[in-house]
């Protein structure tokens, strides 16, 4: 990002001071308990909600409660857990990554990006929510939620993901990605939506460097 684009260290303070007391216990919202649960619930939740996926998870995990249970399963049996999470693609490549991590990382699910990166069916995005979440290691995962508020606030200007990835490891400390990237995922869930967001009572209104809906002035 040019550095006539980014936003002044202040500003930038200011947004992630202001989504840390609107959203002071931002979290996950997948269901998960381990590295193993955290790659499958992520890899469902692509193109689908978190609500549905965990609607299917319980099933999933209980009888396939390890990576060697799924390894161990086919594509074919696992679709039917998974159907109302979209694509059959989904169950093909949760098996054969797990057939993968067996094979190659002695059924440890990995943590390093370039190995998670090395799956298959696992993206960067993927990637990073387990290393932010099974392992604690700072990532910046960037999600449709994350990559609409990003822009919009000013924190990064991108037409991608990618982009907008390195734009906001840039702009915030490597202490607070983790915590920002849920920050941004609750902003873009509950107030700054894709469709209808609420400017108008957004904390973030007078921060924000393009409001959906035009700021009104005080007299207004």
């Amino acid at each position: 990002m040019p550095d006539k684009q980014r936003l002044p260290d202040w500003h930038i303070q200011a947004i992630l001071e202001t989504l840390e007391r609107m959203y002071p216990n931002a979290r996950p919202e997948l269901h998960f308990t381990n590295p193993y649960e955290t790659l499958v619930a992520t890899m469902l939740s692509a193109q689908s909600t978190d609500v549905q996926v965990n609607k299917v998870t319980p099933a999933v995990f209980r009888d396939f409660p390890t990576v060697e249970d799924m390894a161990a399963t086919t594509p074919e049996v696992l679709y039917p857990y998974v159907r109302s999470c979209g694509f059959a693609s989904k169950a093909t490549n949760i098996v054969l990554a797990a057939r993968e991590i067996m094979s190659r990382f002695d059924g440890r699910v990995p943590d390093t990006l370039e190995d998670l990166t090395s799956l298959r069916g696992v993206g960067r995005k993927t990637a990073n929510v387990v290393l932010a979440n099974a392992f604690g290691v700072p990532a910046m995962a960037v999600d449709t939620h994350v990559f609409r508020v990003a822009n919009r606030l000013g924190l990064a200007h991108a037409g991608n993901v990618a982009k907008t990835e390195q734009q906001l490891m840039a702009a915030i400390p490597r202490a607070l990605w983790n915590k920002a990237h849920h920050w941004l995922i609750f902003h873009g869930r509950r107030v700054c939506r894709a469709q209808r967001p609420l400017c108008a009572d957004c904390q973030l209104l007078n921060l924000c460097q393009n409001p959906v809906y035009p700021r009104t002035s005080p007299g207004d």
